[in-house]
């Protein structure tokens, strides 16, 4: 068997009367196309007139006479308004005039705009220089604030770390003076250990190891007494100092004060011990 056969085989059967049906299609439309040409060609025929003539079914009346109008009464005739006479015309001036008036009017009010100008600038000007100041002054006062609150706060400080720094030489002082055995009575002039005062040359010792160091910077009338005590440690270094009895000389009291903070360490006595309490009396004189 052929490969042609096999196709045939497979293939969808042809049904019968296809050309029959094809030819009554062709025929129908035929007919239809004929069929609306005809009705076309029908209604394109002009329509015939039409011709009525119309009576009224109603009776007409008969309208009534018209009247001859009655004569009006004429009105006054009004009297022509008065003839104004035109105004003369102006003369014409010369172009050279009109030119000059114009130039006039044109910098008299250039003058009057740069005065207007001037004017605003310099109220600008002022309320721009009050405006300044007022500032300046806000500026000052908020810097004179702050440097109060500044000061106050160092002053604060300064009180605290004083009240500090005497409190640890008190205790140092404390410390010293149970270290080296010496009574907790701030009028004690000796040690703990033994009532016995420091040698007679002693004194002198300590006044010579202290004047040199006294500047006077002022003059002094009479010769003043000041009396000072000083706290000394077991090897003779001055912790503290207070002024006893004022010489009435502030010039005179604070230059011996100042010399006792300038020695800063006093000699030992004979039998190498310091007294930790002593009152020394200064004169200028002496």
């Amino acid at each position: 068997m052929t490969a042609a056969a096999e196709r045939d085989i497979f293939a969808p059967r042809k049904l019968p009367g296809m050309r029959s049906g094809l030819a009554l299609a062709i025929a129908a439309h035929v007919l239809l196309i004929v069929a609306i040409a005809w009705s076309v060609h029908w209604k394109s025929s002009e329509p015939e007139g039409v011709v009525a003539e119309l009576w009224s079914a109603v009776p007409q009346t008969a309208a009534p006479r018209v009247e001859a109008p009655q004569p009006q009464p004429q009105p006054r005739p009004t009297p022509p308004p008065p003839v104004v006479q035109p105004a003369p015309p102006t003369p014409a001036r010369p172009d050279a005039q009109i030119a000059i008036e114009k130039e006039r009017a044109a910098r008299e009010k250039a003058r009057q705009e740069e005065a207007e100008r001037a004017e605003a600038a310099k109220k600008a000007a002022e309320l721009k220089k009050r405006e300044d100041a007022k500032k300046l002054e806000v500026e000052r006062e908020r810097q004179r604030l702050a440097e109060e609150a500044e000061k106050k706060k160092l002053a604060e400080q300064a009180k605290k770390d004083e009240a500090r720094q005497a409190a640890i030489r008190e205790a140092n002082l404390k410390r010293m003076m149970k270290e080296a055995g010496s009574s907790d009575d701030p009028l004690a002039s000796g040690n703990a250990a033994r009532t016995a005062g420091p040698s007679s040359g002693y004194a002198g010792r300590i006044k010579a190891r202290i004047k040199p160091n006294i500047v006077l910077t002022a003059s002094i009338d009479g010769n003043p007494l000041a009396t000072v005590r000083v706290r000394v440690a077991p090897d003779g270094t001055i912790v503290g100092k207070q002024l006893l009895k004022s010489s009435g000389s502030a010039a005179w009291d604070d230059s011996v004060l100042r010399a006792i903070d300038k020695t800063e360490k006093l000699p030992t006595d004979v039998d190498g011990t310091v007294p930790p309490v002593m009152d020394l009396d200064f004169k200028p004189r002496d």
